[in-house]
């Protein structure tokens, strides 16, 4: 948000977080400036993800909104699961009360100067039940996008996270053209993030089929090597035997993650889509050392490749802030922000 904005609202007695402004409209070319505008951020996990914000040990406050801005990122993504908090019966409706939580958020990274990225998070009948879940979905994003249509263009959408399971690539392909119409009947021009299925993993790209819509944005998940950055993660299956893993930079370590970044350049230069790096990250039980080194040279291949990024995450397991002591984990946070410029030129496109 800019400060003339900000002076413009002050000035007629409008609160600059609720303000509304029509996105304006864009030519292909600006889509990637758009990506680029996503620069540097960090997901706000934990949350509103959650079953009920506060389950998993983090609920939202102004204080986490100021600190990315001071910090230096340009945006925050928030994962959202609309799906806990919608009827289960047509017309499907929001929960007023959590939509005025999806509100304020939106407000205050508006006021903070922050992009943000609202998605549809941990939607686990979707991925299960596709047929039967697909009208719901698309209520969901018809009032997402009707509420949020003249928010200004810092805010962006994000389909879906991590389409996965019976929700496979040929039925998430079907899919996307249809909640796209939806939104684009309100909002013609906003940004819009997809990636592709099997949990938006690089590998899947090229089984990703978009429409011709010139205002998307296609984002990836980078978790690799999987047995190092989710070693004693609780929720995955085997993974305390990988504790004691490390990451040390070795020659062999660099080629898996250049080949797999490689991939996702390849796939942008050829369909002239640019890329945003969604969620990559190490959880705490790995040692410090090594989340570092692994975290800082994923953040120089997302810079050589052109592409914005969000790291996984604030403050919960791989959290780059410490809540308690209300400071930053000074290493992980300079291996995010002090390897990279502001300027994200983007050299993905042709």
């Amino acid at each position: 948000m800019s400060a003339i904005w900000i002076l413009t609202c002050c000035l007629v007695g409008v609160d600059p977080a609720s303000a509304t402004v029509t996105p304006t409209p864009t030519n292909p070319s600006d889509i990637f400036k758009a990506n680029a505008r996503l620069g540097r951020g960090i997901n706000l996990a934990n949350a509103l993800e959650a079953p009920v914000e506060g389950e998993w040990g983090v609920v939202l406050e102004a204080d986490d909104f100021k600190n990315v801005k001071r910090a230096g990122f340009d945006s925050v993504r928030l994962p959202i699961k609309w799906s806990a908090n919608a009827k289960t019966t047509p017309p499907y409706t929001i929960d007023p009360a959590f939509a005025r939580r999806v509100d304020w958020a939106i407000g205050q990274a508006t006021t903070n100067g922050l992009n943000i990225i609202i998605n549809v998070h941990h939607y686990n009948e979707m991925d299960e039940n596709p047929a039967d879940h697909a009208e719901r979905l698309k209520a969901i994003w018809k009032q997402i996008a009707e509420r949020y249509k003249k928010r200004p263009d810092s805010v962006y959408f994000e389909l879906y996270n991590e389409p996965h399971g019976n929700l496979d690539a040929a039925r998430w392909n079907a899919l996307i053209p249809e909640l796209l119409r939806i939104i684009r009947a309100t909002n013609p021009h906003r940004p819009v993030i997809v990636g592709p299925a099997e949990w938006n993993g690089i590998h899947a790209l090229n089984s990703l089929k978009l429409p011709d819509d010139p205002n998307l944005i296609v984002t990836v998940h980078f978790y690799e090597p999987f047995h190092f950055t989710h070693q004693g993660a609780e929720w995955v299956e085997g993974s305390k035997d990988w504790l004691g893993i490390t990451w040390t930079g070795t020659e062999e370590e660099r080629k898996l993650i250049t080949e797999k970044f490689d991939q996702a350049l390849e796939f942008s230069r050829r369909t002239n889509r640019p890329i945003f790096v969604g969620e990559f990250g190490a959880y705490s039980k790995a040692d410090e050392a090594s989340r570092v080194r692994w975290t800082r040279f994923v953040v120089e291949q997302c810079q050589r490749c052109g592409f914005s990024w969000c790291y996984w995450e604030l403050r919960a397991g791989f959290g780059a802030y410490d809540y308690d002591r209300k400071a930053w984990r000074e290493p992980l946070r300079q291996a995010l922000l002090e390897s990279t410029s502001l300027d994200l030129t983007n050299p993905s496109r042709p």
